[in-house]
């Protein structure tokens, strides 16, 4: 028994082989592939951080007790979106009913080894699922809508508000998810003015703005003491920084309105100015089309769908066949073909790509962020079936570089250079506009909008406080600026006269897609990815006679991501005598062999000799097998 479980209080007894000499003694207990040496467990204590098994059970802190919300006032919890860029997702409470609005999901980088994606902490919502009375779509990008098929039946599967493009974006996911219930969508249509009563004391109102994506819009709540306005991501279509005539009359209907509280897209808050307009890099590509002597490949997100438009009936209008390249753009253009968006008989199936002369193609492809699968990087490492690319291509890779990613685009644009053909990025010519507006976009937002609250939303911390920054030299009062975490719980009280934050917290902590599994992530799991990809492990496979304690043989190791065998057998010949030393220590004399007690002993003696030996630590997995 554990001694820190003994119920009797009594001292734990000896082990059976009280001859032992080397080392501190082991607690017993199950190895874990995580375990670790003292000096391990020492160095992780003192940078604050904790094993699974140091955790207490069931305890909860004051602060996550989060109390009943109070009759009239009304309580807003970003519940991801804060923090960073993705799992957009906000709760808005009053008197015994919940909206919610977005549910995305955030993309994993190198901190997130073997994750695929990260969404929003719901255990709140989940808690009080009765409650919630719409799902409101802001837009149908990933960020907003990712999260659906993972989360909408944790939360009740409540009916889903959306334009009719995110609609489609929602339900085209949702076949990768046949065994999911269906989802109860309501299509809001363009012409629909008036506001949806979803209870007596909140209905919700949509109002258009300018994205990247079709049906973009804005989201309102109405309360009996104000709006509260949500813009989703948003910027300013503009010619020279001034904001086009369709852009000031999108924002009029404010005018009139009692604003409570603005939350607004912080994304692009640290870049002066104006984004240059969607309008001038169309004609810029425009231009590039019209000149280029061979076959032209655009490369950009599936996502930017307007443009992907606009590509098409540029190519028409130069006598170009398109070939879509990509899954996810293929399904995009689906999309776009049910709407009637625009013609799309000129597009041709790759397979049909050598009937036509290459200056009478134009390629849209997924692939401008350097992913190791897409059709770009295919075509870059000549790994393509069907495209090889030569010196008279054009390449355009209209995008900007996503933080994080300027490994793999400056690997991407290594290959291509290879192949001699012409590359065009937003750094050479103005053939990318960003989604989310500059400064000087979300300043004049600002203007338009006579706010009482204002919190940013969507963004990293140092964001949100510098689009905080921006609220107040607009005039905001610095008392009426808030700036959220993940979890953080907001609540208007006084009938819309006071703007508090509570000291509790919303469950905030990560939920991850791994695979099929949906769940929290151990610190210790994803500390232990780390740990193999920087130090590799090492795996011990020793057999023991039960009778006598004894090794039946030298025992084998298997290491990976730690050293080269072959290269280092004085080393393997050294930690072979440490190993059959350490585990007959404790198990010459003991019966029954306690197996447990032998693997934490050779953990620690092996895990303590590759550091000294090496200045690594490897995960070290003992494999002890009684014969």
């Amino acid at each position: 028994m554990n001694p820190t479980t003994n119920p009797a209080g009594a001292a734990p007894s000896a082990p059976a082989h009280p001859a032992r000499t080397h080392g501190p003694r082991r607690e017993r207990g199950g190895f874990s592939r995580g375990a670790r040496s003292p000096l391990m467990t020492r160095s992780l204590k003192q940078k604050g951080m904790r094993r699974d098994s140091d955790r207490p059970i069931a305890q909860k802190k004051p602060a996550d007790i989060i109390p009943p919300l109070a009759p009239n006032v009304i309580r807003i919890i970003p519940l991801g979106g804060v923090e960073e860029v993705g799992r957009n997702m906000t709760a808005i409470e009053l008197n015994g009913a919940i909206i919610v609005v977005d549910a995305g999901i955030q993309f994993t980088d190198a901190e997130t080894p073997g994750v695929d994606y990260i969404l929003a902490n719901t255990k709140y919502l989940e808690e009080r699922k009765d409650r919630i009375k719409a799902l409101v779509i802001t837009h149908g990008h990933l960020d907003h809508i990712g999260g659906i098929p993972y989360l909408i039946t944790r939360i009740g599967n409540p009916p889903i508000y959306t334009k009719e493009f995110g609609a489609l974006m929602i339900k085209k996911r949702q076949e990768e998810f046949p065994h999911l219930p269906p989802l109860n969508i309501h299509i809001v249509e363009a012409s629909d003015k008036a506001a949806i009563p979803l209870t007596p004391d909140l209905k919700v109102r949509f109002f258009g703005l300018t994205h990247s994506i079709p049906d973009s819009t804005g989201i309102i709540i109405e309360t009996p003491y104000g709006d509260i306005v949500n813009t989703g991501d948003v910027r300013v279509e503009n010619e020279n920084g001034i904001p086009v005539e369709k852009e000031v009359e999108q924002y009029k209907m404010f005018k009139d309105r009692n604003v409570l509280l603005f939350t607004m897209d912080s994304t692009g808050i640290e870049k002066p100015g104006f984004s240059p307009s969607e309008s001038h890099i169309l004609k810029n590509i425009d231009k590039i089309v019209a000149e280029v002597p061979g076959r032209v490949i655009i490369a950009t997100f599936a996502s930017q769908v307007e443009r992907i438009i606009e590509f098409m009936n540029t190519a028409r209008r130069y006598g170009k066949k398109v070939v879509i390249e990509g899954r996810s753009m293929k399904n995009n253009v689906d999309i776009i073909k049910h709407l009637n968006l625009v013609n799309i008989d000129h597009v041709v199936p790759i397979e049909d790509i050598n009937k036509y002369p290459p200056n009478k193609i134009m390629m849209i492809a997924t692939g401008a962020q350097g992913e190791e699968f897409a059709a770009l990087m295919r075509m870059a490492n000549s790994t393509h079936k069907h495209i090889k690319l030569g010196r008279t291509d054009t390449i355009i890779l209209s995008s900007s570089v996503i933080p994080g990613n300027e490994r793999a685009i400056a690997k991407l644009k290594d290959n291509l250079f290879r192949h001699d053909s012409k590359i065009i990025t937003y750094l050479d010519s103005d053939v990318h506009t960003s989604g989310h507006g500059k400064r000087g976009e979300l300043e004049w937002v600002h203007k338009q909008i006579p706010y009482k609250f204002f919190m940013p939303v969507h963004g990293h911390h140092y964001m949100l406080k510098m689009h905080a920054d921006l609220a107040v030299a607009l005039g905001a009062a610095r008392e009426n600026v808030i700036v959220p975490d993940n979890g953080s719980i907001i609540e208007i009280r006084d009938e819309g006269k006071t703007l508090v934050r509570l000291a509790e917290k919303a469950p905030s902590d990560d939920v991850v897609v791994e695979g099929f599994s949906v769940g929290d992530v151990s610190e210790v799991l994803i500390r232990d990815r780390k740990m193999l990809a920087g130090d590799g492990m090492f795996v011990i496979i020793a057999m023991v006679n039960t009778q006598t304690g004894k090794l039946k043989k030298s025992p084998d190791i298997i290491s990976r991501g730690f050293i080269y065998l072959r290269e280092s057998q004085e080393l393997l010949n050294e930690a072979r005598h440490l190993i059959k030393k350490s585990i007959e220590s404790t198990t010459v004399g003991m019966n029954p062999i306690n197996f447990d007690y032998a693997k934490n002993a050779v953990n620690e003696d092996v895990s303590r000799f590759l550091f000294q030996k090496t200045a690594k630590k490897p995960i070290v997995i003992p494999v002890i097998l009684g014969v």
